[in-house]
């Protein structure tokens, strides 16, 4: 069997002396992992920087026996961002998110597109509020649409509403522009509030009942804000 892609490095880890086994979060075959051989050679290693985009040419005996990679580098996205510490931790959760939630072998051509997204708004303004939306379009895209607004009650404090989502445990802060679509005067804080928002949601709905590990990339980066 032989196909030809594009493919978003999600991770790699060292197989044999000179190669590695790769995961990639390709166009027409979802994701895939196979073996990059000779990869830690100078003329490819400096490719295989996780969230870059490669062309791939991937051979294997059948479905079931892992198969092969042949690369090309098409967009060296993540070296962009070495210098800015934030965005790069931006990207490693991004990219472990997508290889937890995401299932082998299934195409999904919404949730390539929202990868390759992601590199584009890192280098807008608003990027930070921009992505908690990137967060709640993923999890729709996987089926679980997170519809803050029927989850949503509010107090009055001041002639300004205050929004909560409230379960038998816990009262959860929803920032404003989460609910009015408002993009003015959002604080770090009220990203750290989205995104832990967002967590308990994928922890209680995803996490617990698959009894998958919550990625330390996340909490790495939900800290940023705090």
């Amino acid at each position: 069997m032989i196909w030809t892609d594009t493919g978003f490095l999600l991770s790699k880890i060292a197989f044999q002396e000179n190669s590695i086994i790769a995961n990639f979060y390709t166009k027409k075959h979802g994701k895939c992992a196979g073996i990059i051989y000779g990869a830690t050679s100078k003329k490819i290693k400096n490719y295989l920087q996780n969230g870059n985009e490669l062309y791939l040419e991937y051979h294997s005996k059948s479905d079931n026996t892992l198969g092969y990679f042949k690369i090309e580098i098409l967009k060296p996205y993540t070296s962009k961002f070495f210098s800015e510490k934030i965005k790069l931790t931006c990207i490693v959760s991004m990219l472990d998110l997508i290889k937890i939630l995401t299932a082998e072998g299934q195409e999904n051509s919404k949730i390539y597109s929202l990868i390759d997204k992601l590199f584009m708004l890192l280098n807008d303004e608003n990027w930070k509020s921009d992505y908690v939306f990137w967060e709640l379009n993923l999890l729709k895209y996987i089926g679980f649409d997170l519809n803050l607004i029927d989850y949503c009650k509010y107090d009055e404090i001041e002639n300004k509403k205050k929004y909560f989502i409230e379960s038998t445990s816990k009262k959860l802060k929803v920032p404003n522009f989460l609910v009015e679509n408002i993009k003015e005067d959002i604080s770090d804080r009220d990203i750290y509030d989205s995104l832990n928002l967002i967590s308990e949601y994928m922890k209680k709905n995803i996490f617990i009942p698959n009894n998958i590990n919550f990625p330390t990339s996340r909490l790495n980066f939900i800290n940023y804000f705090k």
